[in-house]
């Protein structure tokens, strides 16, 4: 590791090296479970695998090991200069946002270079007319949101966590708004993206923000969701949306799961511009209102929001109440003021944390499928059914309004018996998705976990396709390897 000596000393926070073998780590576990020669001194700002704090769901477990050296570069100079002496000494480049992504993205699993690039966090340039931003690795959404307050702007994919954006765009996250506004895909006009070899690529064009584009191939495209396997985000430019002038939200009560997804579908067809619609069933109602301090029905349940003008909201709620009413829905309330709004989606995504209290002791794994909305009441009753008879004990959330929705699974981690029930559950019900059309990840991304579902959901040429594109970018494979392919 000689070559470490090349690197500035304030860039490094120390170095050891890897455990001979693979450690079980509880993802969102701050500490180390490693101790003398293993502990690396920065493991408070590293969390292998990391959760999310204010997520909705909650991490899989994964097996990670410590990098062998974590540099905290202050620019994007840096970083080229990381990454190109880390690339021609065969050393693997691990990128780090905020560790907040649920599939293990983070981990080392050769060891290597992590390049935690939470201290560039400037917000680089803010064009109001144009309705974009950009934003260093370092800033969160809330921070962002923050600095817009007063500006009549903001940028409104959720995914629960205070999660980096540029870490946001490399895992193409999404969360509760993105029936109205997208994912970030949708969402990110340009990325500055240090290569593997060092090499600076702006991959919209330096300094290019337009809404569209028919100029040569989608670059920004390619990185957006390539979960670091492809070059460290050093930039992101954002398309920002105004804010609304009015919100409102509502939660109303089904009978059943059928009732509640079924009508999520009808608003959808009724056109009706809902900002966020969430599932939450009967188990996950009873975590929140125990957990968050609700007094909602024991049933399940839909949370929704609507924004716009007020005479927009007015028509908006008409159409939805009368959709849900035919339904079966009771219990229909609205929230219109914002303690009341904090309040509801505070609970929501509290939710993880809620289910967890469920069955003290135990840790969470969460699934994460999408399906064509047509398709949506038929998985999720099915779900629903296979769940009740696993014996295993969880719960069903989820952002319905795209298709896309979570089992959240208590399991006993020292119970190989259960373990392997969860396994068996968490991969028949992605195939579930994929014969259904669908996808085995809506939003949480590959990582390390899913490998197996993407070669069945994309097929030999997609995969040979994608193998050949990382080979153009990471001849050597050093970019954040294991994860994806």
């Amino acid at each position: 590791m000689g070559w470490l000596r090349q690197l500035p000393p304030q860039w490094l926070t120390g170095w050891s090296p890897c455990p001979p073998d693979p450690v079980l780590i509880p993802f969102g576990q701050c500490s180390h479970p490693l101790t003398g020669d293993w502990l690396w001194p920065n493991c408070s700002g590293l969390r292998p695998g990391g959760c999310s704090p204010g997520g909705a769901t909650a991490p899989r477990r994964q097996r990670c090991q410590p990098p062998d050296a974590v540099v905290w570069p202050q620019n994007v100079e840096q970083v080229s200069r990381v990454a190109a002496l880390c690339y021609g000494q065969g050393v693997p480049i691990i990128p780090f946002g905020t560790g907040t992504g649920l599939e293990g993205g983070v981990c080392a699993v050769q060891g290597g270079v992590c390049v935690n690039l939470t201290q560039m966090d400037q917000i680089l340039e803010l064009n109001l007319e144009d309705f974009s931003v950009v934003v260093e690795p370092g800033v969160t959404r809330k921070a962002l949101n923050t600095h817009l307050r007063d500006s009549g702007l903001w940028f409104p994919v959720d995914p629960g966590a205070d999660a980096s954006l540029c870490g946001m765009a490399a895992t193409a996250a999404s969360g509760t708004n993105a029936v109205r506004y997208g994912t970030m895909r949708e969402n990110v006009l340009n990325l500055e993206v240090v290569l593997p070899d060092g090499r600076l690529l702006h991959t919209a064009g330096p300094g290019r923000h337009f809404r569209k584009s028919a100029a040569g191939y989608n670059l920004t495209g390619l990185f957006v969701g390539s979960e670091g396997t492809l070059g460290l985000i050093t930039a992101t430019t954002l398309r920002l949306h105004p804010a609304p002038e009015a919100t409102v939200a509502a939660t109303c009560a089904f009978p059943s799961v059928q009732a509640a997804v079924d009508s999520t579908v009808h608003i959808l067809q009724a056109a009706v511009p809902v900002a966020r619609i969430e599932f939450l069933d009967e188990v996950m109602m009873d975590a929140c209102n125990r957990y968050s301090k609700l007094n909602c029905s024991v049933a399940p349940t839909l949370f929704l929001e609507f924004h716009g003008s007020q005479q927009a909201l007015e028509e908006q709620l008409q159409c939805t109440e009368e959709i849900v009413q035919q339904n079966g829905a009771s219990d229909f309330s609205w929230a219109k003021e914002a303690e009341e709004r904090s309040q509801l989606w505070a609970a929501r995504h509290n939710a993880w944390y809620a289910a967890l209290a469920l069955r003290p002791g135990c840790k969470g794994y969460s699934t994460d499928v999408c399906v064509p909305i047509s398709r949506l009441p038929e998985i999720v009753v099915q779900t629903k059914e296979d769940l009740n008879a696993s014996g295993l004990k969880g719960s069903i959330v989820g952002h319905v309004g795209d298709g896309n929705f979570h089992c959240i699974l208590l399991v006993n981690p020292d119970d190989a018996e259960e373990l392997g029930r969860v396994k068996a559950f968490a991969e028949q019900l992605g195939r579930r998705a994929l014969a259904l059309h669908g996808t085995c990840t809506g939003e949480h991304g590959i990582g390390l976990g899913k490998r197996q579902l993407l070669q069945e959901e994309v097929g030999a040429v997609g995969m040979e396709t994608m193998r050949q594109l990382k080979a153009v970018l990471d001849p050597r494979g050093l970019m954040n390897p294991g994860k994806v392919l």
